[in-house]
């Protein structure tokens, strides 16, 4: 755990460096095919993960690697464009380490965001989903010496994704004439995707979308004491039966998260400016 909070600091120190004294207020992390919202920042100074000492590399299809920090809704925000998975060959540690980074450089808030499929089948393609709640199958990043000075060994989960901003989406969602369900979200590790028999299982514990990422960055962040707002784009609806009638594919997942970016970017923007 030393050798981790040393790149977590070397990594924030680098990052410092590179931001011209900047402060950024929220951290927004962009999942598969969503790293359009990174276009809309302006005032942008772009950090590839390359070159951040002791920093993971991004390897996902949609995932371009780079830490981009400027102005998005009137506020200096960090957002990550593209995320570190399981399926990569990282610890979850590893894979969250970037929200450490990131409440080292001072952001209150993380917006979390992914593409995900749906269970609940009265979801569609397209569909901008907020999470209300997860339920997690992958490793926990805070297992291990606990790092005291982010926060206590035993983090309560109670409302890991912050209710007041859930209201807040709702209502700026009625005014761009949109309407948001809430989801449960699971996480599992990947990258194979989810069986049928697995799908019809995860539904009966309460999960209403599934994806192989966020989680450890959320349960890393309410360590952490940041506020969390998660969203999830649906791209594809999970199968139910073993009948090749509609398989996943990667690229297709890609395409329709591009789709659905614009939106959700509007909605983000507006949400940083009200808080």
């Amino acid at each position: 755990m030393e050798e981790l909070s040393h790149k977590i600091h070397s990594a924030a120190e680098y990052v410092e460096s590179r931001l011209e004294g900047r402060k950024p207020y929220a951290g927004i992390v962009l999942g598969s095919g969503l790293g359009k919202l990174a276009d809309m920042i302006s005032n942008r100074i772009v950090i590839p993960y390359k070159d951040i000492p002791g920093f993971p590399i991004s390897t996902a299809i949609g995932h371009k690697g780079n830490f981009i920090c400027g102005e998005l809704g009137g506020k200096c925000v960090i957002a990550m464009q593209g995320r570190f998975h399981n399926y990569e060959g990282y610890q979850t540690s590893l894979a969250a380490m970037p929200i450490r980074v990131m409440k080292l450089l001072g952001i209150e808030f993380l917006f979390v965001s992914n593409a995900a499929g749906a269970i609940n089948q009265s979801y569609k393609v397209g569909d901008l989903v907020i999470i209300k709640d997860h339920i997690n199958l992958l490793q926990n990043p805070l297992i291990g010496q606990n790092l005291d000075e982010f926060g206590p060994r035993f983090p309560d989960m109670t409302c890991a994704y912050d209710i007041e901003l859930q209201d807040l989406a709702c209502r700026i969602g009625r005014e761009m004439g949109l309407n948001f369900n809430k989801g449960v979200y699971l996480g599992n590790p990947g990258p194979s995707y989810e069986t049928p028999a697995e799908v019809r299982f995860y539904k009966i514990i309460g999960a209403d979308i599934v994806g192989m990422s966020t989680i450890p960055e959320v349960i890393v962040a309410r360590h952490c004491g940041i506020r969390v707002f998660g969203m999830s784009v649906i791209t594809n609806v999970s199968n139910t039966d073993n009948t090749a009638k509609i398989l996943n594919d990667g690229d297709d997942v890609i395409k329709q998260a591009d789709m659905a970016a614009t939106r959700m970017t509007e909605l983000f923007s507006r949400i940083i400016s009200a808080i």
